[in-house]
């Protein structure tokens, strides 16, 4: 074998990979929440420029993006230091030492964090060094025979050495991310422990079970047009918009909360306590501040939990404190206006969505909901802290990047049939969406074809406040394009201001509208 330099960055990918797959298999045993490359990806988040930071949350969507960008960049910088093992054995001690001691201040920053939680990293970084000096021995070897001793024996053995060693590497590494990926105890434990807690499997008993109601959606909320949002959003279907790349896994048996601060006597509630404690159950819709104007950033679910008020009050609120530092199991955390938790509106502690526990990804076991507040400033999943504070003496996840402070829901409408570019044969064409402004309610919704005057719509049946309502009409169109707008009334009179405004800080205004094309 001539020298070759894709050979050496071969190696090198081989090697990285190896270490990777090996750190993950440890992440796993060890039931860590965070693998050395997702601990890197929240780093990242946490790091990022205001500007970055504030284009949105992370979606679903945003998050596989950059965990991608991550591996790329991994796989180049691998590929370079199987280069520069070329040269001198230290060279690749040094490059994998950087990627190392990268992942050991990403996992060290991660909330929580133990110094046993880097073992992942310390042995991904061994098996790198040790792949890739076996593989580079022997690809010295096999470079160091003359052209006139090919196929010759030394030349067989060399090869037939270097391969065997390239494919026991390889193995490690499919072998290692294989059994990570079947190991995640954590997860199953976690699912299982929902499964115990479902209310709709009678075959499994469990003293922390909720005895929750079933979420009942009354006949008269929906609008009955095809293509308008469910009125119950299916646990599936709800939005997802957090900052953690692995999600925590945590069993109710697990769980604590702590509430400390400007407090009377600090209090630390188990599951079982909630469980002990009066059951409550409401349905409210959640929005994200990110959500865009006529966006789908929005849900509405059967929440049943654990009334918050009566457990600060028991923990005796200290005069002058205004803000709730409410912190996640995964460090993230966001400051509560503690008049609104405390003002008689339904602010819980949420063991239950649409009758059944808590998805993992929507906060399993416990997560806050505070009707009437966007998400950012309320919505805790995985909650585990509150501390009783004040807004000047902190600063939270989303507020530190440029977001309001106090973010109360803002209220919006939206059209969701016909949708925007659709086709619609003339005559009476029917317009129908949602809206909403949680904890005020809904009046009334009218809308606007070309900017004539604003017309009434029906209104659907009406549960609570802290819902959204459906809304339907008819309009007569000729063919052409034209423009439907939707604007909504709360029950204090406010109509909806038309006054555009992106998402920052506090939540995006102004009347959704749509372009149909009439045939």
């Amino acid at each position: 074998m001539k020298k070759s330099a894709p050979w050496w960055s071969a190696i090198g990918v081989a090697a990285g990979l190896a270490g990777l797959a090996t750190g993950y298999l440890v992440s796993a045993v060890m039931n860590l929440r965070l693998t050395p490359v997702s601990a890197v990806a929240e780093l990242v988040v946490q790091l990022a420029p205001d500007a970055a930071a504030n284009n949105r949350d992370l979606g679903a969507a945003d998050k596989p993006l950059l965990v991608a960008g991550i591996y790329l960049i991994l796989l180049l910088s691998f590929a370079l230091i199987g280069r520069l093992a070329r040269g001198a054995w230290w060279r690749p001690v040094v490059g994998f030492g950087v990627i190392a001691l990268i992942g050991v201040v990403a996992t060290m920053s991660a909330n929580g964090a133990k110094v046993t939680d880097v073992t992942p990293v310390a042995v991904g970084f061994a098996v790198m060094i040790v792949a890739l000096s076996l593989l580079a021995e022997r690809l010295r070897s096999l470079e160091a025979i003359t052209d006139q001793q090919r196929f010759s024996q030394p030349y067989v053995r060399s090869r037939r050495s270097f391969l065997t060693m390239a494919a026991a590497v390889v193995g490690v590494a499919a072998v290692a991310g294989i059994a990570g990926n079947i190991r995640g105890g954590s997860r199953r434990a976690v699912e299982e422990a929902r499964r115990n807690l479902a209310a709709t499997d009678a075959t499994k008993a469990s003293p922390l079970r909720l005895a929750v109601t079933a979420p009942q959606v009354p006949a008269d909320v929906a609008v009955g047009v095809d293509g308008v949002a469910p009125w119950m959003t299916p646990a599936n279907d709800f939005y997802l918009i957090d900052t953690a790349f692995s999600k925590p896994m945590i069993t109710p048996q697990e769980w604590t909360l702590r509430i400390h601060g400007m407090v009377d006597q600090e209090v630390t509630l188990t599951y079982d306590d909630l469980v002990q404690r009066e059951l409550l159950e409401d349905w409210v819709t959640l929005n994200c501040v990110s959500n865009p104007i006529g966006g789908e950033l929005v849900g509405n679910a059967w929440w049943s939990g654990v009334a918050l008020a009566p457990i600060l009050e028991e923990a005796g609120i200290q005069e002058g404190a205004d803000a709730i530092l409410q912190t996640s199991d995964d460090g993230w955390n966001c400051a509560t206006p503690v008049e609104t938790v405390m003002d008689g509106r339904n602010a819980m502690l949420a063991l239950y969505m649409n009758g059944e526990p808590l998805p993992v990804e929507h906060g399993f076991p416990v997560r806050a909901i505070v009707p009437g507040l966007y998400g950012y400033v309320s919505a805790t999943k995985w909650v585990v802290d509150m501390e009783l504070t004040r807004f000047d003496a902190v600063d939270a996840f989303w507020t530190q990047r440029g977001w309001g402070e106090l973010g109360p829901v803002k209220m919006a409408s939206r059209i969701d049939v016909p949708r925007d570019g659709a086709s619609v044969e003339s005559g009476d064409v029917v317009v129908a969406g949602s809206a909403w402004h949680q904890h005020t309610g809904i009046k009334g919704v009218e809308i606007a074809v070309d900017g004539g005057a604003w017309q009434p719509t029906e209104l659907a049946g009406e549960v609570t406040d802290d819902s959204w309502t459906q809304w339907r009409t008819s309009v007569s169109l000729d063919r052409g394009s034209h423009r439907v707008r939707v604007r909504a009334i709360n029950k204090d009179g406010e109509v909806q201001t038309g006054a555009y405004a992106d998402v920052l800080p506090d939540g995006a205004t102004g009347w959704h509208e749509i372009y149909v094309d009439v045939v």
